[in-house]
């Protein structure tokens, strides 16, 4: 078993789990440390605790409660992946205390948490610009639901709370070089992590990951068109902690790298008219 720690903050961990178990490998009592949801990637493998069988693929969720024992089994195929969310119990208390829930064990593929695990998934491996603890919370939120078969009732956001919304958005983007996360940025005004991402996203529109992002962007763009900047020093300088996660991000936010907006910008017109062909050209069906 291979565990990749993808993140670690207080609230919440992502660990990824590569198993090359097998039918001939001897299966051993494990315990859960914390609760848990946790994304089967690929593979197969049994699962067993609470008296219970559970024979989880691909698209299913696993589900731990922390001190409970369990066991996994490896009859039929070698090997799983699973992207596992780690939750404390005070998260878990702000999105929804139903300790029956998290002994629910295996959960069957399910539309409705699949699609969140492959965003999961994408987060993970650096294709979009969502907060790994964001879609974590969303992921975990929405296991609840589904389970609970109740749905969280839409109250009109008050102007308040708005208020808040719009200066944590601020404060931010005053900040976006400095590192700031989930949790960080939700003590500024106030809230649990869980309550002030939910609360962002329904007033602005998009996560705070995605805001920090794109104020980065923004920035960064700005400072492109400057040509006494190198673009690793652009990259670091506006808060990105790595320079091939910045070009790809940019890439994929522009449709074009940063040194190909840096030569637009210094008045190249084929790069725009090309770029602007790609966008208006019909596609092939």
């Amino acid at each position: 078993m291979t565990v990749t720690t993808l993140l670690h903050r207080g609230s919440m961990s992502v660990l990824d789990y590569r198993c090359t178990a097998g039918p001939s490998d001897a299966p051993f009592v494990e315990e859960h440390k914390s609760f848990s949801v946790s994304y089967v990637r690929t593979g197969s493998f049994g699962y067993r605790a609470g008296g219970k069988t559970f024979d989880l693929v691909a698209g299913s969720i696993l589900v731990g409660h922390p001190g409970d024992e369990y066991m996994c089994t490896h009859e039929h195929v070698r090997g799983d992946e699973c992207l596992s969310f780690q939750l404390s119990s005070d998260l878990v208390a702000s999105i929804g205390d139903r300790p029956d829930l998290w002994r629910t064990g295996g959960v069957p593929p399910l539309p409705e948490l699949m699609v969140l695990g492959e965003l999961a998934q994408a987060v993970a491996e650096g294709r979009s610009d969502v907060g790994l603890d964001e879609v974590g919370m969303l992921f975990a939120a929405r296991f609840v639901e589904v389970s609970s078969g109740r749905r969280r009732a839409s109250a009109e956001v008050r102007a308040p709370d708005r208020r808040r919304a719009v200066e944590a958005a601020l404060w931010m983007d005053a900040r976006s070089h400095e590192p700031i996360h989930l949790e960080h940025a939700a003590r500024e005004v106030g809230l649990s992590a869980f309550h002030f991402l939910r609360l962002f996203a329904r007033v602005l529109g998009v996560t705070p990951h995605q805001y920090l992002v794109r104020s980065r962007l923004r920035r960064a763009a700005r400072l492109l068109t400057d040509e006494a900047r190198s673009i690793t020093d652009i990259a670091f300088e506006v808060g990105f902690g790595d320079l091939s996660n910045f070009v790809r991000t940019f890439h994929r936010a522009a449709g074009i790298s940063p040194r190909g907006f840096r030569k637009a910008a210094r008045g190249d017109r084929k790069i725009l008219q090309e770029r602007l062909l790609r966008a208006i050209s019909p596609r092939p069906s």
